[in-house]
């Protein structure tokens, strides 16, 4: 559900905002026409100030594609009988006009705690095309099923439709994908046909823009969702290179991806695609002969996470790269005229957290207006803390704590939607480490353990188990060797300094994230395509873990 135009004045949004809208149809000639515009801020400093900015050409190609071409206004004209109502004159309430339309996309609404279906969001271009400055623009709405009704109409995106009978229902407020103040909500006795061979444009895409500059100024405000196009320059921590391989098994494992992206000659920062749109990359990446430079997403939410601003993928998120849609062709022509201006600014220079000592991170801790951040600490490690168990069992739905009932184990996150829970092995490992300047203890969770040690903390507990069948499900596996040959080592910590540590409850360092050793292991050590294999394993290892666990608590409850 998404704001659009409130009445038949509104036009795009004219606060600075790009927009860039793509369209393409038959001409009764049978030529296809691509136009593609933006409106650029005055500074002219964001990526969003168009593609067409970056090719001065485009001015010329969009000037000759029909903008004067007496049968397109004619069409237009004649199209729009009483009946018809355009995407601007969509207000509140029940309506019985016609409106006409190219859907764009469509994906699911869940609840994010409950992850129950909320229905089907869409997003609708209607058949308006006004010249102005060479550009046609359509009107931009959401569109929404609820729940009840999805599956009811045929609906597929790219394809052009005729509805009638639906309510303007009032747009969200937060994560709106499009400026109109209404929805266009499928109702009881809404009646939806495709509309064959339409006499009219309807642009195939819509794209707003937000530069660097205005994704910080509206980091974590929930609202608007807009597009970013830019330049790759690091996928999971790999340089882009011309054989670059993906490791699809464990961006399946982890349900998402980082991607180092700057626009322009602006910062780098870093992109994280989740779940689907995590998968459309690696699809889209491999589909490439050779390796793609650009990558646009759409509907980005800017946050802080790692005290940094980066911007995520949402559910209604899409992926292009290189040639997919004409911004992106726009980037890289820029891109291939411009490589060295692109390649001026250093990933590593612009995401790296600060380097610092034992020392220097106590005294950052002890001074009053410090807040929650993150830096590097390259130690050495002492020891693993005993006396505490070094893993956690865990909701495998949202990898809160999970702890047994009666008869299963139970998650004690209240917002998980999880009844019934596998319970999956986590760290939860404190060890001393220490430099020349001072002594810590740093707490390693999850996935930074296996960074650790080389292995998952399930497939650890699954191992200690089959070889210990005796054991009980109240037995705590002691610590394994795999954590034991760290000590001695000297890694580069990522860790985060938190509320607790400034309230003085604990000293105690999370460790987010710890870098390879700086001797890298020889080649042979690992064949080719381990990684797969290692987390397939890790999987069924994870899971017998969590069977014998509850199996062995099971009994444990039958038998009093």
């Amino acid at each position: 559900m998404e704001p659009t135009r409130n009445s038949s004045s509104s036009t795009e949004r004219t606060s600075g905002k790009k927009t860039v809208v793509s369209s393409a149809s038959a001409k009764p000639n049978g030529k296809s026409i691509v136009v593609s515009s933006a409106s650029a801020k005055p500074n002219g400093k964001s990526i969003a100030s168009s593609a067409t900015a970056m090719t001065p050409s485009a001015h010329a190609s969009v000037g000759t594609a029909n903008p004067m071409n007496p049968e397109a206004t004619t069409g237009l004209s004649s199209a729009h009988r009483d009946q018809v109502m355009l995407f601007r004159d969509v207000s509140l309430g029940p309506q019985e006009a016609e409106l006409r339309f190219r859907l764009i996309h469509l994906w699911e609404a869940r609840n994010p705690n409950t992850k129950i279906l909320i229905g089907q969001e869409m997003l609708l271009i209607d058949e308006e095309v006004c010249f102005q400055f060479f550009t046609y623009f359509g009107t931009v709405i959401q569109g929404f099923v609820p729940a009840g009704r999805v599956g009811t109409f045929d609906l597929s995106a790219g394809s052009v439709y005729k509805l009638t009978n639906f309510f303007g229902s009032r747009s969200k407020i937060q994560y709106r994908v499009a400026d109109h103040s209404a929805t266009v909500s499928f109702s009881w006795n809404s009646s939806l046909s495709v509309f064959e061979n339409p006499p009219v444009l309807f642009p195939v895409d819509r794209f707003r823009f937000h530069s660097y500059d205005e994704f910080r100024a509206n980091c974590d405000s929930k609202g608007d969702l807009y597009d970013y196009v830019g330049h790759m320059k690091l996928v999971n921590g790999q340089t882009i290179s011309e054989h670059m391989v993906l490791d699809e098994a464990d961006i399946a494992e982890k349900r998402h991806l980082c991607v180092h992206v700057q626009a322009l000659d602006g910062p780098v920062m870093k992109l994280y695609l989740w779940d689907q749109a995590a998968s459309d990359f690696c699809q889209k990446f491999k589909s490439y002969g050779g390796t793609p430079s650009v990558l646009l997403v759409t509907t980005v939410n800017p946050k802080h996470l790692g005290g940094t601003l980066a911007i995520t993928s949402m559910s209604s998120s899409r992926v292009f790269m290189d040639s997919d849609v004409q911004p992106s062709k726009d980037y890289l022509e820029w891109l291939n005229s411009n490589a060295e201006i692109a390649n001026s600014v250093a990933a590593e220079v612009v995401t790296k957290p600060e380097a610092v000592t034992l020392e220097e991170l106590f005294t950052y801790i002890k001074q009053e207006t410090s807040k929650v951040a993150w830096f590097e600490c390259t130690a050495t490690i002492d020891d693993v803390v005993r006396g505490s168990p070094w893993y956690y069992i865990s909701c495998g739905g949202c990898n809160s704590k999970a702890f047994k009932g009666h008869t299963s184990m139970i998650c004690n996150n209240k917002k998980c939607w999880k009844t019934e829970i596998t319970g999956v092995p986590q760290y939860l490992t404190k060890i001393s480490v220490y430099d020349k300047s001072e002594q810590a203890v740093f707490v390693i969770l999850g996935d930074a353990g296996k960074e650790l040690s080389g292995k998952h903390a399930a497939e650890l507990v699954a191992t200690y188990f089959e070889s210990n069948e005796g054991v009980g499900a109240d037995h705590c596996v002691p610590i394994p060797q795999a954590l034991l040959d760290t000590i001695g080592q000297t890694r580069k910590f990522i860790v985060k300094v938190s509320d607790h540590n400034f309230s003085g409850k604990t000293q105690t360092i999370t460790v987010t994230k710890i870098l390879p050793l700086a001797v890298a292991l020889p080649a042979t050590s690992e064949e080719p395509g381990a990684s797969s294999g290692f987390g397939n394993s890790a999987g069924d290892r994870a899971r017998k873990a969590a069977e014998i666990l509850e199996a062995d608590e099971a009994k444990r409850c039958k038998s009093g």
